[in-house]
């Protein structure tokens, strides 16, 4: 099976090596992830832009992958690298306060922080024995729900906070519904795994619990591997728009002569072919024709960010997922809450 992992930091780096070749070279930040969904779309993404870049310009560009579990980059050494993905906004939040790392010009201000999108899903066994149709469900007795820990997971994060949308949108929902709604949802997960790996194989392998919250793309994955005979995707009528970040390190990419080509790969992840791409790995298009082309694979749903519901990702991880948290307040000090 293949492995599945969560959202990682991708990085392009392109160094003029001669007058004639452009080479992209990569720093090691870690052999163990090769396998996730997202390294196959840039690997079509890659040989796409490849044959672009040589059809515009006649350099013959080579590309390669970095990458880390989301914040590592934030520790490693960035020297050299010029273009990353990232899941999680406020990584380049922290990144940019290095003075080294920016977005590109046309996206500020930011009307749109990725080139494809996704949201998060319910994974469910063939025929849906449990009924789950939407977050209410899963506060409901007897639903095991299989997720990973918001507190060490960046994918369990994008599903808590799916949930606490969920709560406030409701009639008269408050932070105090919605509080006692997550506690009621993960008081029906049996065991939080460390991450989205450890929750695939917890749902998918050893065939534990009714439910796995898990990215849209990602289930899309599973369900086609199985050949569609073991699980299904339910859609829930209200979830997040989950944005990966698309980034230039403006540095390395300005001392290397860099910048034209990074901003170029940055500028064709827009591009109808690169859309294409997206959507077949099962990324929801920007571009509202591919979109239109593949109605059938995204059901319609109303989508919130995290900057309309909860004032961006620095104060969500502030007020919910910080030590002292409300989420280490609903695991551990419930009865603060009444």
């Amino acid at each position: 099976m293949r492995s599945y992992h969560s959202r990682l930091v991708f990085a392009i780096l392109a160094i003029l090596l001669s007058f004639s070749a452009a080479v992209a070279a990569l720093h090691s930040m870690s052999a163990n992830y090769s396998s996730d969904a997202s390294h196959k779309m840039f690997d079509d993404f890659n040989k796409a832009f490849i044959k672009h870049w040589k059809t515009r310009t006649g350099v013959e560009v080579t590309i390669r992958h970095a990458e880390s579990k989301p914040g590592i980059p934030l520790r490693a050494n960035i020297d050299g690298l010029d273009v990353t993905s990232i899941a999680l906004s406020y990584d380049p939040e922290i990144l940019q306060k290095t003075n080294r790392f920016s977005l590109p010009d046309w996206q500020k201000p930011l009307p749109r922080k990725s080139p494809y999108t996704s949201t998060i899903v319910f994974l469910v066994r063939n025929g849906n024995p449990k009924k789950v149709r939407d977050w209410n469900d899963l506060a409901n007795p007897g639903i095991e729900i299989v997720t990973s820990n918001p507190k060490t997971s960046g994918d369990a994060r994008w599903s808590y906070l799916a949930a606490w949308g969920y709560a406030l949108k409701q009639s008269r929902g408050s932070d105090v519904t919605a509080i006692e709604f997550i506690k009621k949802i993960f008081g029906n997960v049996k065991t939080l795994e460390n991450g989205t790996r450890s929750s695939v194989i917890t749902f998918v392998e050893r065939g534990r619990g009714d439910v796995l919250l898990i990215w849209e793309n990602e289930a899309h994955l599973i369900v086609k591997e199985h050949g569609g005979d073991k699980f299904e995707i339910i859609t829930p009528s209200f979830s997040i728009l989950a944005e990966p970040t698309v980034n230039i390190v403006s540095d390395a990419a300005s001392q290397n002569g860099t910048r034209e080509v990074a901003k170029a790969y940055v500028d064709y992840l827009y591009t109808l072919k690169a859309q294409e791409i997206a959507a077949r790995h099962y990324y929801r298009p920007r571009d509202e024709r591919i979109a239109a082309r593949y109605s059938r694979q995204f059901p319609s749903l109303e989508l919130f960010t995290v900057d309309e519901m909860f004032g961006g990702w620095k104060e969500a991880r502030n007020i919910h997922f910080a030590d002292g948290g409300i989420f280490d307040r609903i695991q551990t000090h419930s009865s603060a809450f009444h």
